[in-house]
């Protein structure tokens, strides 16, 4: 069971609507078959679907309008995965190719979706990752460099669920130096508790680490990698759902005095799937 948002003052609705919900993920006609090859038996289903979790983006999308108890959103959410695919379908200008979507949904459950092409990129990486080295094999530009950040930031509503208001992220993402979408560096955010909450633009996992009172959770699970709960103030992640759903990584408090420099970490989200990255404490210090 994943643990569930921090409580926190700001969790009743939201009366300011100039933001929308978001969710972003990859559409490819070769994505059924590429989970057929790397993913037979730990896939979300539907198998046969172009778009990449499409189901974990829809609930996403769904927990985030309840959230901000805006009913036409919700409306819009809740019909079967099948109506939701055939509207994300009409915004698709060629089902022949792959396209990075950005969908975006109002408080009045008026949904757009700003379609672009996906850069060419390694299908594999879409599916859990066997090994670190594996993952790091498929790509030249791998691994990335995942930059902790130089100040905290505050969890709220804005980081729990994916909106349209980011202006959190982008700060985080200037103060490691991160200047364009191409960089392959990614920004660490941390709480005001000294907890990690998750990268400006993926979720992070870490090898496990042992601490005495989590020795009773340790004992039941085999998983080699931890992410940190919802609770240390992190987005609902889509990718990061399907790697909980499906035994590869467990939830744990990650301190931020605790990391190492020159680690081996994964990020992963729901247009690149699962990256490996090495940590770098000395950029921003």
């Amino acid at each position: 069971m994943t643990s569930n948002p921090a409580n926190r003052p700001d969790n009743a609705a939201v009366d300011d609507t100039t933001f929308s919900l978001m969710s972003s993920l990859r559409f490819d006609p070769d994505l059924p078959s590429a989970a057929s090859i790397y993913a037979k038996d730990s896939y979300p289903k539907p198998h046969d679907s172009p778009y990449y979790l499409l189901r974990h983006h829809q609930n996403r999308l769904l927990q985030a309008a309840t959230n901000f108890k805006w009913a036409k959103a919700v409306a819009f959410l809740q019909p079967p995965l099948e109506s939701f695919a055939e509207t994300l379908d009409t915004f698709i200008p060629d089902h022949s190719k792959a396209w990075r979507l950005r969908i975006v949904i109002d408080a009045e459950g008026e949904c757009a979706v700003d379609v672009h092409p996906a850069t060419a990129w390694p299908l594999r990486c879409m599916f859990l990752p066997t090994s670190f080295d594996d993952l790091s094999s498929l790509s030249g530009s791998f691994p990335w460099r995942l930059v902790i950040d130089s100040v905290p930031t505050a969890p709220s509503q804005f980081t729990s669920y994916k909106t349209t208001s980011r202006g959190h992220y982008d700060a985080a993402r200037r103060r490691v130096g991160i200047s364009s979408p191409t960089d392959t560096v990614e920004a660490l955010l941390f709480n005001l508790a000294g907890e990690v909450m998750e990268g400006s633009i993926t979720c992070v996992y870490f090898r496990r680490r042992t601490h005495n009172h989590h020795r009773r959770e340790e004992e039941g699970s085999k998983a080699e990698w931890i992410t940190p709960p919802l609770s240390s103030g992190g987005m609902i992640s889509v990718s990061r759902q399907y790697a909980l759903d499906h035994g590869f990584c467990t939830e744990q408090v990650i301190r931020v005095d605790e990391l190492v420099d020159g680690e081996r970490c994964l990020i992963s989200n729901g247009v690149r799937g699962f990256m490996p990255a090495i940590l770098d404490l000395g950029t921003s210090r």
